[in-house]
């Protein structure tokens, strides 16, 4: 059946937001939709190609020919063509053949489709977005989850890779099976939200989904949309929330993506200097092109809305604000006020904020931003750039730097623990513990601790206390809950045959029991972003490589004490407490239970003396290599409530 135009889903509004840059909900109008037309099944198409010379579906239905089915440009000059063909249906493979002004014919995949074929040929397929969710209970409660008042407390995963099938370790495992293993994993171990490594389509399984063609496809090398609509409803319905890594910062030059789309550089910026990254080989989208705005506002909107995501970490924004990222001298040009901002990224990346907190105010948007550009977790009309938390990659980088050193040699570090309180409270801060510390030859987590195999375990454990009861939010990637002796590899399934060892095993408990106790305790997460709930007790004996601070829930109702002893000696410490404090000890990370030696962190005396500025001091014997954590005995000793455990299938 001949192409003609007998339908458009664009009114006169929707062409006039969408080239203002306004329009959010652009996957409504554009791609293929499954219609009846007077009496007729089939499926109507648009797509934006405004400098090609001719457009046309191709697929299985016509032999990939595209002199068949044209598409028909509006009259609107909107570049926008579009079309209905009859007896197609779900599932059914296509993609737009465009031929340039050049004359050259380009097959590309739909930039608005909802699933694409997992080959060589990778055609975008007739597919939809129709769940039967049952999360309403979670929606309703979601904003308390995500609140700046409540704990959060992330496990990043890479869906391919955190676990295989048992009769194939080649094979994946889909959507469903994941829910079944992942939900009552997370549950067990305390995690109020997954993080999930991009679920976007894409062709390059090394990228780990980084480098996105299908912006509003969920990848198919895991199943249908259904299926992750499935996965993402489970969590849900068991009080855990999803959080989708975005990648909004750059696109593949692959020849059916958005590179070149029309024979033009519609989505990229022609001038290298802002249209390619030198470090992925990659294309930077154009923020000031008002269509690709909208193009990636609706983008971040569809996933929020179609999928019930409950936030995005935003991917690679220090290369978006910064002209001259990873370029030299020459290699990049001056915004108009002679500086280094990319001042229409950052402009994009306010919108984005301000339209998808407008929408959805109970979600959560993430930077991963590493330079010190400021206001970046301040709201828009303050002069932010409105995201909701930024990832503390100084924090990171310290306190990996410092942990790595030998104990003897820690007392000329002692400042790269103290120094992230500094500015800790500048941001609303996530500290990151993230794949990008565990691959490309940096070494899993437990070996870049320094000393023998205890020592090892022993300094990732207390690494673990001084995160969890740190100012933030917490973000563990998966495998470091068990302290995988590998680096990450994207290939295989993380080494769950680790647990069967005492050290792994006891790792894992502890980081289930450093969750449930920060879960519980409000002086853990109720002033996380205020100077109010922090304060140093002893910041400055680097020659004892001591650490000491409280942590303190709204109007001091609660007061938790962490002490950190981050050398091998067991030996008696002297703390000064205010008068009337009595404390008791609730949590040891050399508990044998968490495969420590088993020294007794006990207060050995309280005195009336002064010390450290306060009236009164108390006498605690530090375990090696441990962190300790008290509480006023004032209050009930918390119980770390663990989920009852459930067999993890494999």
């Amino acid at each position: 059946m001949e192409n003609v135009l007998p339908y458009s889903l664009f009114t006169e509004d929707d062409i006039y937001l969408f080239r203002e840059g306004t329009h959010y909900k652009l996957y409504e109008k554009f791609g293929s939709h499954s219609l009846t037309l007077d009496g007729v099944e089939g499926v109507y198409f648009s797509v934006w190609a405004p400098f090609a010379k001719e457009v046309s579906v191709i697929g299985d239905f016509n032999g990939w020919h595209s002199e068949t089915h044209k598409l028909l440009p509006r009259w609107d000059h909107s570049g926008i063509w579009e079309g209905f063909i009859a007896s197609l249906k779900w599932g059914d493979p296509y993609k737009y053949g465009i031929r340039t002004n050049q004359d050259v014919l380009l097959e590309k995949g739909d930039p608005f489709a909802l699933s694409w074929e997992q080959n060589v040929q990778a055609s975008s397929l007739v597919s939809t977005t129709f769940f039967d969710w049952t999360d309403e209970k979670w929606l309703k409660g979601r904003s308390k989850k995500n609140s700046l008042k409540a704990p959060m407390s992330v496990y990043e995963m890479h869906l391919a890779s955190w676990m295989r099938g048992t009769d194939d370790p080649d094979r994946f495992f889909n959507y469903r099976e994941i829910a079944e293993r992942l939900v009552p994993y997370i549950k067990e171990m305390g995690f109020t939200h997954v993080e999930f490594m991009p679920v976007m389509e894409y062709p390059y399984d090394p990228s780990w989904g980084y480098q996105v063609t299908g912006f509003f496809a969920a990848t198919s090398r895991f199943g249908s949309p259904q299926d992750l609509m499935f996965l993402i409803n489970e969590l849900h319905k068991n009080n855990i929330g999803v959080l989708l890594d975005w990648v909004p910062s750059h696109f593949p030059g692959d020849a059916n993506g958005l590179h070149f789309f029309d024979g033009t550089f519609l989505y990229e910026h022609e001038d290298p200097r802002k249209g390619f990254h030198p470090d992925w080989k990659s294309f930077i989208f154009n923020y000031g092109r008002p269509e690709v705005k909208s193009f990636l506002i609706s983008n971040a909107m569809f996933w929020l809305d179609r999928y019930h995501a409950d936030g995005l970490r935003v991917d690679a924004v220090t290369s978006m604000l910064h002209l001259d990222y990873s370029r030299n001298e020459g290699e990049w040009e001056p915004n108009i006020y002679g500086g280094n901002v990319n001042l229409e990224a950052k402009a994009f990346l306010q919108d984005f904020n301000r339209a998808v907190y407008q929408e959805f105010p109970d979600i959560i948007t993430i930077a991963e931003e590493s330079s010190d550009f400021p206001l970046l977790t301040k709201p828009v009309h303050e002069g932010g750039v409105g995201f909701g938390m930024k990832w503390m990659m100084g924090w990171m980088h310290d306190t990996l730097d410092y942990f790595k050193n030998e104990a003897a040699e820690r007392k000329f570090e002692h400042h790269k623990l103290t120094f992230g309180s500094m500015y800790v409270f500048n941001e609303n801060y996530m500290m990151p513990l993230s794949h990008d510390e565990v691959v490309h030859g940096k070494a899993s987590l437990i070996y870049k601790m320094p000393g023998d195999e205890w020592q090892k375990f022993a300094n990732l454990r207390a690494l673990y206390f001084y995160m969890f009861t740190h100012p933030g939010a917490k973000l563990l990637f998966m495998g470091n809950e068990f302290a995988q002796t590998g680096e990450w590899k994207f290939r295989t399934s993380l080494d769950w045959h680790l647990l069967q060892y005492p050290l792994h095993k006891g790792m894992q408990t502890l980081v289930k029991d450093l969750n449930h106790l920060y879960r519980n305790e409000t002086a853990l997460f109720e002033n996380n972003y205020s100077p109010e709930g922090f304060e140093w007790v002893e910041a400055n004996d680097d020659d004892n490589s001591i650490y000491i601070y409280l942590r303190k829930s709204k109007k001091n109702e609660e007061v938790m004490m962490i002490v950190l002893n981050l050398t091998p000696r067991v030996f008696p410490y002297k703390i000064g407490v205010n008068e009337g404090t009595n404390w008791q000890v609730v949590m040891n990370s050399d508990d044998k239970k968490y495969g420590g030696s088993g020294v007794e962190a006990a207060i050995l005396d309280e005195q009336d003396d002064e010390w450290m500025f306060r009236p009164n001091s108390i006498i605690l014997e530090l375990p090696p290599l441990a962190g300790v954590i008290l509480k006023q005995k004032s209050f009930a000793k918390p119980k770390i409530k663990t989920e009852s455990k459930k067999n993890l299938k494999s």
